[in-house]
């Protein structure tokens, strides 16, 4: 059974800092691209930030230099390190496995809330 359990989320005021963190289990971890996403109440799904494999990272424009991706394939966790937070950073955070055939499958997290305020 796959599960990805994200936790590390909260309340922080705007320029503070949070980790997020995605465990998963019950897939070769070190074979897929790791995602997170974001949603906000009334609007669409974001893809925030992107790790392969191979370790090369992408990111949403909106948060390139301040979000940062990373992956410990030893302790099969994604990490998304969130820096100068802003209140529209705020949002239901989840991270998604996916891999690189349809037969490897995409799973997703439950989700963990950032909230972004003073």
């Amino acid at each position: 059974q796959v599960q990805l359990v994200e936790s590390g989320g909260g309340l922080v005021q705007p320029g503070g800092s949070l980790r997020l963190s995605c465990a998963a289990s019950g897939i070769i971890f070190s074979i897929y691209s790791m995602h997170w996403y974001r949603q906000a109440p009334g609007k669409q799904r974001e893809l925030v930030a992107t790790i392969i494999p191979g370790g090369g990272t992408n990111y949403a424009d909106s948060v390139k230099g301040r979000f940062t991706i990373s992956r410990d394939n030893a302790k099969n966790t994604v990490y998304l390190e969130m820096n100068s937070l802003k209140p529209e950073d705020t949002a239901v955070y989840s991270c998604n496995a996916a891999g690189r055939t349809q037969a490897l499958g995409n799973f997703w997290g439950q989700g963990t809330q950032v909230t972004v305020s003073s």
